[in-house]
């Protein structure tokens, strides 16, 4: 009797941080450790002058190992696109729930979308590292936005780390290892 091989979910990695804190370069570390050319899945929209020249240099630090599939909405995507890669990076999480909440603008809106891109990681059969900003350890923001924002990233960290297989913790470069 024929049996159909099981595949295992892919090994997801979280790589957490503040801002500028070294996290996008200690994913980008990780994921280079798998053998093939990798995915890089891009969040960020080019609003102005300034994040164009940021998404630029991100680029130029890559190499020609890396491909790059720009989502800054629907990350289900990945699954399909992850063939022929050997793992798949997304850069960041925090910049894809920016682009969510601001296009469906309450967080009761973000959570399907949320609860599809947790559900397709299971689909995945190569390793995934997400980067995610902790934006919880500063003040208490002084708009609702802000606020909103805020609660809503780290819900949604707290999830990704409980589905995550291995969780880190970058801070002025250096990485702690939390899960």
């Amino acid at each position: 009797m024929l049996t159909a091989a099981v595949t295992a979910p892919a090994q997801v990695t979280l790589v957490l941080g503040g801002a500028a804190s070294g996290k996008s370069r200690y994913a980008q570390e990780l994921a280079e450790q798998q053998v093939g050319t990798l995915l890089y899945v891009a969040t960020a929209l080019a609003g102005d002058d300034e994040m164009a020249q940021r998404i630029a240099r991100h680029q130029l630090n890559r190499g020609d190992r890396w491909r790059t599939l720009e989502a800054p909405l629907d990350l289900t995507v990945i699954v399909a696109a992850a063939a022929g890669h050997g793992a798949v990076l997304i850069d960041c999480v925090t910049l894809w729930l920016t682009n969510l909440l601001l296009a469906r603008e309450t967080p009761a809106a973000v959570w399907p979308a949320v609860d599809a891109f947790i559900a397709a990681l299971d689909g995945l059969s190569k390793p995934l590292f997400l980067v995610s900003n902790e934006v919880g350890q500063g003040i208490v923001p002084e708009h609702a936005l802000a606020r909103t924002f805020r609660d809503l990233a780290g819900q949604v960290n707290q999830r990704l780390a409980a589905r995550a297989d291995t969780v880190w913790m970058v801070t002025a470069g250096l990485p702690l290892r939390l899960k």
